[in-house]
């Protein structure tokens, strides 16, 4: 962890993107706070953090941080995986729990299966490659034992078919959403009807199915507005709208405020 924040800016932190891998990391010390999409949280020692890929992830304080850190993406396991991701491996979930709490020797066990992913990756093993896969896929395995003592009751009302078909939208939504603003697109690729879909998310989520790919697009706007010297024009064409005027009417009938206002922090 230290030398992935050699290169961080102790006054701007860890800017708010998202990224398209998953990052795995376990504070030691150190000050460090986390925002996940639209939740802060202070980080204490012995803090397990999960940030699945396309979550939107920052950190504001970042001071004297110690410990262990590991960036993977989805497809480097694909070998080890039987289904997605996050079906086997819970705390992926978008509404999972983020943060664990170790104790003492939770926190061993996971300090030593990072310890063993640093040796592999140092050394010069014709294997190493194998190996890595391996090794991250046991760190998962320890960090679901960890999850599993926690979090039993939201692991099994994720086996509903109404709670799983609900994730499958929010994953696609998570990375479809800047090309893909129709409910019926995400419909077709889950293979059932644009109805059955909203009736589905109405009843897991209390909100109809549009309104999470809105949110999404208004998460990415704010970010694009705040955090980069784009022009509305190309924030407009990243997100796919028909063309500058039809993203500022999204921005302000959502948020009562115009593009160029809310860059400007008003």
């Amino acid at each position: 962890m230290e030398e992935r924040h050699q290169h961080v800016d102790p006054k701007l932190g860890i800017p708010a993107l998202r990224r398209n891998f998953n990052l795995v990391y376990l504070l030691l010390d150190g000050l460090h706070d986390i925002r996940l999409d639209d939740k802060l949280r202070w980080l204490m020692p012995h803090d397990l953090v999960i940030v699945p890929a396309n979550v939107l992830y920052a950190s504001t304080n970042i001071k004297d941080c110690k410990g262990f850190c590991l960036e993977f993406k989805t497809e480097f396991l694909e070998p080890l995986l039987q289904g997605a991701l996050a079906e086997q491996f819970p705390f992926f979930e978008l509404d999972a729990e983020h943060v664990i709490s170790l104790n003492a020797n939770e926190s061993s066990l996971v300090q030593r299966s990072f310890e063993n992913i640093l040796e592999v990756y140092n050394g010069h093993s014709r294997e190493k490659t194998q190996l890595l896969r391996d090794y991250v896929h046991i760190l998962l395995l320890l960090i679901r034992d960890c999850y599993r003592a926690r979090y039993t009751v939201y692991i099994k009302e994720k086996a509903t078919r109404a709670v799983q078909l609900t994730s499958a939208y929010q994953h696609l939504v998570d990375e479809h959403f800047r090309e893909m603003h129709e409910v019926q697109q995400y419909a077709s690729l889950l293979n059932i009807t644009p109805k059955h879909l909203a009736d589905v998310v109405k009843s897991t989520t209390g909100k109809p199915p549009h309104e999470m790919i809105h949110h999404r697009l208004l998460q990415e706007a704010r970010t694009l507005l705040s955090n980069t010297e784009m022009s509305m024009a190309e924030i407009a064409y990243t997100l796919h709208f028909e063309d500058q005027s039809h993203f500022s009417h999204f921005m302000k009938r959502k948020t009562g405020h115009t593009p160029l206002e809310i860059r400007k922090g008003l």
